[in-house]
């Protein structure tokens, strides 16, 4: 079955052309013009779209718009295999079109399999380093998509041609590439999209789809042209980018008329919107979490999350001077200023608030003495419902109490929530766990196993459910939030074991099956 649109198998004889680059006067005029309006496209968006290897004039999208069942055009904005020139796509005509409505989907064309079925002049992915060359490939794709004024959460879509199956090391080459293609999109706040042949590209993503540690793509682009209108198919199980993360590519190269103006297209229909945002845990601001952790020196660092995995590499120092803090949590937005804060608590009991701002943590201040007595330390998200975080820990007395965040910021008195915590260590806030509208907690008990106590408004239902996981191996049990963004709450630990960084996804009811986030955490302590 041919896959290939006319427009994409254009990437063959076009590697010149590609190569096209903007003068950087042009660019900088690009850039300013995004800088005044930008967009994250496409959005929410069900129906019909069409892509072609140029983008059209506003002339003629005006006409398709009046006329045609098009309401989303697929476009080139860059990629070293590229293979139409682009003098129409500019800032200021990507602000005309979805001004006038359209939404945009797009598209770029970098470096292809090594054993790519197309042939001649086109740019290849080297094996050796793909996941290099992905990570290369994606910051170029948000310069170019920034240029334009496509702003973060706006869905790049890597173009990968079909490839021959028999190939291993080809594949892997691609697996890599595509690794590090959308962990540099998720580092800079954009989401990852994935267009390729059913049969080969798509039909391989499938396979690495549940890996862990994989950053696959968030959204599926899959070319089978059988002029079938529908996003379902026998290649993609339900399982593998489920609810609106689905584009097909229905029908290839083609001419269509509407409004007396003809261009060769392809044909697609759009399933998208846009990932769940994490609720808690975004320090960097990028959309996803991260895991905050104190060094044996006192250096506070955010380790950034891409949906996957926690990159070590890719980090931003908070704070020094936390050496003789002994517990360190993330309440989430303590003072309503839109970031995220920390509090920590000193070895004398002094109880330390350090508001976020845009590059860390501000000028700390004194939030409350006396606090020595109390252990496990947990923010919990807003039990009470009056729209601020809370905290929670338990006292000498095994008692569970909550202390509900108020204005100033500050923290209210001691509230009885629970009796009988002799046992119950490792307590981490899982927010919405079972999505019932109320933050839930998650402990190990005696038996060495995680639980989940179900929020209600200012308490707990007094029910324990299993969460199907042991955890005399974990310490440092922290809520992540939505960490791979796909609506549920997830929880982290360090192995003590191994030292390793580990996630424990959450599924609504239990949690899957743990696997490493990052090694090394061996001496960073606590999590938060």
């Amino acid at each position: 079955m041919a896959v290939l649109s006319l427009a994409r198998r254009k990437i063959a004889l076009g590697a010149l052309i590609a190569a096209v680059v903007v003068s950087a006067s042009a660019f900088a005029l690009q850039r300013a013009d995004a800088a005044a309006w930008s967009t994250a496209q496409p959005g929410t968006f069900t129906g019909y779209a069409f892509d072609a290897c140029t983008a059209p004039t506003g002339a003629s999208m005006r006409a398709w718009r009046a006329s045609s069942p098009y309401k989303a055009i697929g476009v080139y904005i860059g990629g070293v295999n590229r293979g139409c020139a682009q003098p129409q796509l500019t800032a200021a005509w990507v602000r005309q079109q979805v001004e006038a409505g359209w939404k945009l989907l797009p598209l770029y064309v970098g470096p292809q399999a090594t054993c790519t079925t197309i042939g001649g002049g086109r740019r290849l992915i080297d094996n050796a380093r793909a996941d290099t060359q992905g990570r290369v490939a994606a910051s170029d794709a948000v310069a170019q998509a920034a240029a334009l004024g496509l702003a973060r959460e706006t869905v790049i879509i890597y173009d990968m041609e079909a490839y021959r199956t028999d190939d291993v090391r080809c594949r892997q080459g691609v697996l890599a590439f595509m690794n590090g293609w959308t962990a540099r999109l998720h580092d800079n706040g954009y989401f990852s999209g994935f267009y390729s042949s059913a049969s080969s590209g798509v039909a391989h993503q499938v396979a690495a789809y549940p890996t862990p540690g994989y950053t696959r793509p968030d959204y599926v682009d899959f070319a089978r042209w059988d002029l079938r209108v529908t996003t379902a198919d026998r290649a993609l199980p339900a399982t593998a980018w489920p609810g609106q993360r689905r584009m097909k590519q229905y029908r290839g190269g083609h001419r269509e008329t509407y409004g007396g103006v003809t261009i060769n297209i392809d044909n697609n229909y759009v399933d998208f919107a846009p990932l769940p945002r994490t609720r808690t845990g975004d320090t960097s601001g990028n959309g996803w979490s991260d895991v905050l952790g104190r060094s044996s020196t006192g250096v506070l660092t955010a380790f950034l999350g891409n949906g996957s995995v926690v990159d070590n590499n890719q980090r931003r120092t908070l704070g020094i001077g936390f050496r003789t803090m002994n517990a360190v949590i993330r309440p989430g937005d303590l003072n309503r200023d839109g970031r995220e804060d920390v509090i920590a608590r000193q070895t004398n009991g002094d109880l330390w608030f350090h508001p976020g701002t845009a590059t860390g943590l501000g000028q700390r201040r004194l939030l409350t003495r006396g606090w020595q007595a109390l252990r496990e330390i947990t923010p919990i998200g807003d039990l009470t419902g009056d729209g601020r975080p809370d905290l929670l820990a338990v006292s000498k007395g095994n008692n569970l109490y909550l202390y509900a965040g108020q204005p100033g910021p500050k923290l209210g008195r001691a509230q009885l929530v629970g009796s009988g915590w002799a046992g119950r260590t490792e307590l981490a806030g899982a927010g919405d766990f079972n999505r019932d509208g109320h933050p839930d907690l998650a402990a190990r008990s005696t038996d060495g196993r995680l639980y989940l106590w179900p929020g209600r408004r200012g308490g707990f239902t007094g029910a324990r459910v299993p969460l199907g996981a042991s955890a005399t191996d974990l310490r440092d049990l922290i809520g992540l939030g939505d960490f791979d963004r796909d609506g549920y709450p997830d929880l982290a630990a360090v192995q003590k074991s191994t030292g390793n960084l580990i996630l424990l996804p959450g599924t609504g009811t239990t949690v899957r099956p743990p696997f490493r986030l990052a090694p090394g955490y061996a001496t960073i302590t606590p999590l938060a």
